[in-house]
C-alpha cells in the first residue's frame, strides 16, 4: 500500500522524534494537514518557570521549521486555576489544542465527559514500548482507549532533610515512621527554623497530600471496586497526626499551596520539605548555601508495616475533543518527545518530571546534567518512587480507574475535611460523614 506524501513526510522517525532511539517503528498518524494549511495550535500548561519556557520556545522552533503551515502559540495557565480556565474553554468551544502537565485524574474526567480526543495513536507514533512498562496504564479509559500520556512522572510527596540539621540535632537516620518523624521535627524546631511545610489551606496540594497521610497510615478513600471508603481508621489516624503536626508548621501553613510549601524549605524557614524534585533546582539557584546538605526519603507512615505510598500526578499531554486542528495537533503532540527539546524540558527542572522513555533516560544527553549528576541517589529514589507512584484516580494497582477524581479534588472536599477537623475541632464523626456524603454525591453525579 503507497504511503500518503504528507503523512510519511510528516511522521518519520526523521522529522516527528528526530535522533530517539526507539524499539518500535514509527507508526503513521491518520493526519490530513492539507486540510490545515496555516492551522494556529494553542498550548497551555500550569508549568510556566522561565527555564521551562525556553525549553517550550526550542520545542516549537523545532517543530515549526519541519512544518512552517503551523504556528504554535504557548499560554500559561496555573496549578490551582487551570479548572475554571479550561471549563470556560470547554463550554465556549475555544480550546487549547494541546494541553500539558495536568495530572492524570482531571483528564480521566475530562475523557469520561467527551471532552478530550482518544491518544492511541499519539502513543503509537512516539513507540508505545519505549515507555517504561505501565507508563500508560493510568491513562487507559473505561472503553479501552487512552485519554493522554505521560509527558513525565512526578514523586510528589517526597520528604526532603537538612541533613546538616540533622547531624546538629543528633538525628542518625532518616524517619521512616510518623513516631520518628514526630520526633526528629521537635528536635529539629529551634532557632526560628520550623519543622515541615505542611499545607492546611482550602485547596488541591492539602487535598492531595493529605490522600498521600491517609494511605500512609494504611487507609484508602475508596475501595478498589470504587465505593465510597474515607471513612476508615486510617483516614481518622492521618487527621490525628495531620493534627499534631501543625504546630511544627509555620503559622502561614493555614493558607499554604505548592508555591508556599516550596519556598518554605527552600528558603531554609523549614528542616524538613514535602514536594517534587523541584525543590533541587530551585536550593541550587536560590539557597546554594544549603546544596551540599539536601537529600529526600519517602515520605514517612505510620508503621514500617504499611507500605510508603507516593504522590505521582502522572503530568500528561493530550488534546481536547473540541480542538479544530486535531491532525496538526497530534503531530505536535508526538514531537514534543523530540529529544532536544524534552531533554531541554526536563532540565528545566531536574528531577522534578522524570522521563516515561527508556530512551530519553539512557540518552548521554539527559544525563549530562549537574543535578542529575550531584543528586543521582536522590533522583533514582524519585524515579523508582514515581514509577510505583498513585493518585486518587488510580489509588492502587487493585483500584479501577477512577474517572470523577479530578471532580473530587476540584471540589476541594478533603482540604475541607483537614480544615474542619484539625483547624476547626470539629467533631469527627459528623466531618466525615459530611466528606462522604459529599464525595457519594460527585460519584453518583
Amino acid at each position: 500500500m503507497t504511503k500518503n506524501p504528507i503523512q510519511a513526510k510528516s511522521i518519520s522517525r526523521r522529522t516527528a522524534l528526530m535522533g530517539m532511539t526507539a524499539t518500535t517503528a514509527m507508526a503513521a498518524l491518520p493526519l490530513r494537514l492539507s486540510a490545515q494549511s496555516n492551522a494556529t495550535i494553542r498550548w497551555w500548561s500550569p508549568q510556566g518557570a522561565p527555564a521551562q519556557v525556553a525549553a517550550y520556545k526550542t520545542q516549537i522552533a523545532n517543530f515549526q521549521a519541519l512544518h512552517p503551515e503551523i504556528t504554535v502559540i504557548f499560554e500559561t495557565t496555573s496549578d490551582e486555576g487551570y479548572a475554571p480556565q479550561l471549563a470556560a474553554a470547554f463550554s465556549s468551544g475555544e480550546v487549547p489544542d494541546v494541553v500539558t502537565h495536568l495530572p492524570s485524574f482531571a483528564i480521566q474526567s475530562y475523557y469520561a465527559n467527551g471532552l478530550v480526543e482518544p491518544f492511541n495513536d499519539v502513543i503509537d507514533a512516539i513507540g508505545a514500548d519505549d515507555f517504561y512498562d505501565g507508563a500508560n496504564d493510568v491513562f487507559r479509559t473505561a472503553d479501552g482507549n487512552f485519554c493522554g500520556t505521560g509527558i513525565g512522572n512526578s514523586a510528589a510527596n517526597m520528604m526532603w532533610l537538612r541533613k546538616d540539621l540533622m547531624e546538629k540535632t543528633g538525628i542518625d537516620k532518616a524517619p521512616e515512621t510518623w513516631d520518628e518523624m514526630r520526633a526528629a521535627m521537635a528536635a529539629m524546631q529551634t532557632g526560628g527554623i520550623y519543622g515541615a511545610p505542611l499545607p492546611y489551606g482550602s485547596n488541591s496540594m492539602t487535598s492531595l497530600i493529605f490522600i498521600g497521610f491517609i494511605h500512609q497510615a494504611g487507609g484508602q478513600v475508596f475501595t478498589p471496586d470504587l465505593k465510597v471508603a474515607i471513612d476508615n481508621e486510617g483516614t481518622r489516624n492521618a487527621l490525628e497526626f495531620y493534627r499534631e503536626m501543625r504546630e511544627y508548621c509555620p503559622p502561614g501553613a493555614t493558607n499554604y499551596s505548592w508555591g508556599e510549601s516550596l519556598t518554605g524549605f527552600v528558603s531554609g524557614a523549614t528542616a524538613t520539605g514535602i514536594y517534587t524534585g523541584r525543590v533541587l533546582a530551585n536550593v541550587r539557584d536560590q539557597n546554594p548555601s544549603i546544596a551540599d546538605h539536601v537529600t529526600c526519603v519517602t515520605y514517612p507512615r505510620i508503621s514500617k508495616d504499611v507500605a510508603p505510598w507516593t504522590f505521582n500526578d502522572f503530568p500528561s499531554v493530550f488534546i481536547p475533543a473540541q480542538s479544530k486542528n486535531k491532525d496538526a495537533a497530534k503531530m505536535f503532540a508526538a514531537f514534543l518527545f523530540d529529544p532536544e527539546g524534552y531533554i531541554q524540558q526536563l532540565h528545566a527542572a531536574p528531577g522534578h518530571v522524570l522521563p516515561v522513555l527508556k530512551s530519553i533516560n539512557e540518552n548521554p544527553m539527559y544525563q549530562n546534567n549537574d543535578i542529575i549528576q550531584k543528586y543521582a541517589a536522590e533522583v533514582d529514589l524519585m524515579a523508582g518512587a514515581a514509577a510505583g507512584g498513585f493518585n486518587l484516580g488510580y489509588e492502587s494497582a487493585d483500584h479501577v480507574s477512577n474517572d470523577k477524581a479530578g471532580e473530587i479534588i476540584g471540589s476541594n472536599v478533603i482540604a475541607d475535611l483537614v480544615q474542619k477537623v484539625v483547624l476547626n475541632g470539629d467533631n469527627i464523626d459528623e466531618a466525615l460523614g459530611a466528606a462522604s456524603a459529599t464525595i457519594e454525591g460527585i460519584m453518583q453525579g
